[in-house]
């Protein structure tokens, strides 16, 4: 695994990536505009699910925001990765990130399990229960980057 995290570490890309005065910065701002994009659609679902705002319909709003959550996520990862690349090996090495990854992990799972278009039939308490998860999941994956950027 060293190996593999030390190539992608010595990759071209990763290395222009390190070196460019403008290149990294962008992809920061595209992981935040991503992180912005799928917290912004999951917050009003998540406060739904919570049982705010009631007369708006949650199978609606479902429908609505999933595609702006999906690609805010795909956003995220994508420049992610490419944020990781420049130092992988350090990164890989953070039981922070590795906690990170774990909760955009069970993040995402969440996400997919409650919203589909039964989302209707499932049991106001375990809407709750998912909001409140999904909610305190997103926040931690957001203030655990931000931390990661300040950890050696």
């Amino acid at each position: 695994m060293e190996h593999l995290l030390a190539a992608i570490e010595g990759s071209a890309f990763a290395e222009s990536l390190r070196w460019s005065r403008w290149t990294y910065p962008f992809v920061n701002a595209l992981h935040v505009v991503g992180l912005a994009a799928l917290f912004g659609s999951i917050l009003p679902l998540d406060l739904r699910m919570l049982g705010l705002f009631r007369s708006v319909p949650l199978a609606g709003l479902t429908q609505t925001l999933r595609p702006v959550a999906a690609s805010g996520l795909a956003l995220a990862v994508a420049s992610g990765l490419a944020l990781f690349s420049v130092r992988a090996t350090e990164y890989a090495a953070m039981p922070l990130f590795r906690a990170k990854l774990a909760l955009v992990a069970f993040g995402a799972a969440n996400a997919l399990l409650l919203t589909g278009p039964r989302i209707h039939a499932v049991r106001p308490g375990l809407l709750r229960l998912a909001g409140a998860a999904s909610l305190l999941t997103w926040l931690a994956v957001i203030v655990a980057g931000r931390w990661l950027g300040y950890l050696d």
